[in-house]
């Protein structure tokens, strides 16, 4: 077996599910987890018909998808990328289709990475643990950037010694932030173009909840973005990865899509033509409407809003002290030890979250800044999330 295997922590749900392994909860309340991004709000009907439609499936089914997916797909997703972030991206050689961010973020490590000797990959602290796992089979070393939470959780990328910056091969980013939601401006990431340039490393930007923010007039900036605004030609050393997860409520259709500098994505078209994980006919098709269409996705963020405020009003000891710019997470600091607090709230409330510190790495300074934390997925129906906040509240207001 690989041994890089070996040094891989279990995902943080396999921790969880450990964490509470026995525990059996002392209330007849009804079970709501609230651990998982796993968006539940209804799926738009035109994919649905689409995926129903056995006419078409039927033909679907009886080809093997193309790697780099149907013209029709990577046109509208180059449409969508235009109309969203101004940015002009070529369906033909800047776009491959991929199963989910989460797919594409590890495989696209695994591609990238060289492996040699002192390599380095750089990542937030608290991050998805993707990001680690790509890094450490992919045989580089972690270098860990805690948000600082009186900058709203954003990394110090300015802190970074040289001697980091020489030896980085790939700079992974999520914005809005999983766990905490926070955006970065505009001029950081213009910042760390200029970086990548500099130092010949690639960023890759996970921007899985860019369609999912508090302010409708002030949607956040994408990397691509940045790179048009600069003048980044072919946003050279700049790769995006998006999901119809969460911004269409698909999260089982795994479909998203990896866009950016042509020659790196050539170079991992050229990996993905063997690991064998092309779309299949009838979810490119069905990824195409879902790209096409803006209306279901307004009316989704209005619903996180609306969700957003009434838990607030619900659980005021419970919600952080401004809410997170984007993405549907609550960051919140506990009272105490965050597994003791998962595992009781379970107990007491029949409610689940996910400790902090499953998040996070003990940094340079000894401590893991997901400590004494929970993130809370307000994923649910308003009804149900209604329910959980009320019980969040009984119980952090008695301890």
């Amino acid at each position: 077996m690989n041994p890089r295997l070996e040094i891989l922590k279990p995902y943080p749900f396999e921790r969880l599910n450990a964490l509470k392994a026995g525990v059996v909860t002392t209330t007849n309340l009804p079970h709501v987890a609230l651990s998982i991004g796993e968006p539940k709000h209804l799926p738009p009907d035109f994919v649905l018909d689409r995926l129903t439609d056995a006419t078409l499936v039927r033909r679907d089914l009886a080809m093997y998808p193309a790697t780099r997916g149907s013209i029709e797909l990577r046109t509208a997703i180059a449409d969508w990328i235009s109309s969203r972030f101004g940015a002009k991206v070529n369906p033909d050689n800047a776009i491959l289709p991929v199963s989910g961010t989460r797919e594409a973020l590890f495989s696209f490590g695994l591609a990238l990475l060289s492996g040699q000797p002192g390599s380095i990959a750089i990542l937030p602290n608290p991050f998805y643990q993707i990001y680690e796992g790509a890094i450490l089979l992919g045989g580089a070393n972690p270098f860990f950037l805690t948000g600082n939470p009186d900058r709203h959780y954003q990394p110090d990328f300015e802190s970074i010694p040289e001697a980091v910056w020489q030896a980085t091969e790939l700079l992974f980013l999520c914005s809005p932030s999983n766990p905490n939601g926070s955006v970065l401006p505009e001029a950081h990431l213009r910042w760390l173009i200029e970086q990548a340039h500099r130092y010949d490393f690639v960023i890759a930007a996970d921007e899985c909840y860019s369609e999912i923010y508090l302010n409708e007039s002030s949607p956040p900036t994408g990397l691509l973005e940045a790179s048009e605004r600069m003048g980044n030609a072919g946003h050279r050393h700049c790769v995006v990865f998006h999901s119809l997860s969460k911004r269409s409520n698909l999260p089982g259709l795994r479909s998203g899509f990896v866009a950016g500098d042509a020659e790196i994505l050539e170079r991992y078209f050229l990996y993905r033509t063997y690991e064998g994980c092309a779309l299949p006919a009838h979810v490119q098709a069905a990824s195409e409407l879902a790209w096409r269409d803006e209306a279901h996705v307004i009316t989704n963020r209005a619903a996180y809003r609306r969700k957003f405020e009434a838990v607030r009003k619900v659980a005021p000891a419970v919600a952080p002290r401004v809410d997170p710019a984007g993405g549907f997470y609550w960051w919140v600091p506990t009272p105490i030890d965050d597994e003791l607090f998962t595992k009781r709230l379970f107990q007491q409330e029949n409610v689940t979250v996910l400790p902090g510190s499953y998040l996070g790495r003990t940094g340079p300074d000894g401590t893991n800044p997901g400590q004494n934390h929970v993130r809370i997925a307000w994923v649910a129906e308003l009804m149900e999330c209604q329910d959980a906040a009320g019980r969040l509240q009984r119980f952090m207001t008695s301890l």
